[in-house]
């Protein structure tokens, strides 16, 4: 049997649905998602594997014009994972088509090898009477059948190879990093404003026996003023935070979780490069 693998990078301007697209595939909740812009941060990796193919899916960070030192990183692990991947779709929502030529996006980017899909999302959203280029990729992610047909052209066009993860594998990134992604996911949906862009996580402790799963982490913004409001009255936002999360780590892990979370103050950590380095989140050599 002949089998094909390879890294498979989702790209795209901010909120085009990577993450989804990614979640979708994987048929699980794994990517954290938003409805506000520029959510991801960090690439999250996914497993999909089926028949003779198995495609090893980097949800990146959307290609955006960086405005301060966090965002300048992102771009940066986001074109670095464009240099090595194999398979790039360039992702961009049906009912703003057409999609922009992609190296407009990536002026900056060292040499891209793999081969660049232009893939039209949310065809959901599309008017009857728009219609997309001629011979274009579509999918909608609540369409199954639309998500099977894509893997099925992305399956053709991966390199002959063996398969690099276990087949019942859907990641490879530690659950610690997932604690911070759906910290961040709650801070999305129940923040408003610039809070949520200014909040992070760090895991201080994981302890996974006895049962339940035992998590601390502390919940870090930039000012005073956003410390209250992610406290909420008498506690009650943070508390809302700490149920999202959990649910969906005890989702992730099958089993009982217990989080605990504390709030700080961290002053302009994402223009720090030492806060940066220490969330993750790492600058070229050269930058100051």
């Amino acid at each position: 049997m002949t089998t094909r693998c390879g890294t498979v990078a989702l790209a795209g301007l901010p909120n085009v649905g990577k993450s989804s697209l990614l979640n979708a595939i994987l048929g699980s909740n794994l990517a954290m998602v938003s409805a506000k812009a520029q959510a991801t941060r960090l690439p999250t990796t996914g497993i999909h594997t089926a028949g003779e193919a198995q495609l090893i899916l980097l949800d990146l960070p959307g290609l955006l014009d960086p405005a301060y030192a966090m965002q300048r990183s992102m771009r940066h692990l986001a074109l670095e994972a464009l240099g090595k991947a194999d398979v790039i779709l360039h992702l961009h929502p049906a009912n703003e088509a057409p999609a922009p030529e992609f190296a407009t996006l990536v002026p900056d980017a060292p040499p891209m090898p793999g081969t660049l899909l232009t893939v039209y999302t949310k065809v959901d959203l599309l008017p009857a009477n728009q219609q997309l280029p001629q011979g274009s990729l579509a999918v909608s992610t609540s369409d199954p059948a639309s998500v099977a047909a894509l893997l099925a052209h992305i399956g053709s066009v991966l390199p002959e190879g063996p398969f690099r993860h276990d087949p019942d594998e859907i990641g490879t990134q530690p659950v610690r990093f997932f604690v911070g992604e759906y910290l961040r996911e709650a801070a999305f949906e129940l923040l408003e404003e610039e809070v949520p862009y200014s909040f992070t996580a760090e895991v201080d402790e994981f302890r996974e026996a006895p049962s339940p799963v035992y998590i601390r982490a502390t919940l870090y913004v930039e000012r005073d003023s956003q410390k209250g409001i992610v406290i909420g009255k008498g506690g009650a936002v943070l508390k809302r935070i700490g149920t999202h999360a959990r649910t969906r780590l005890e989702e992730l892990l099958g089993e009982p979780v217990y989080l605990e979370t504390w709030v700080k103050v961290l002053p302009k950590w994402r223009r720090s490069r030492g806060a940066l380095a220490r969330f993750g989140f790492p600058l070229p050599d050269e930058e100051s």
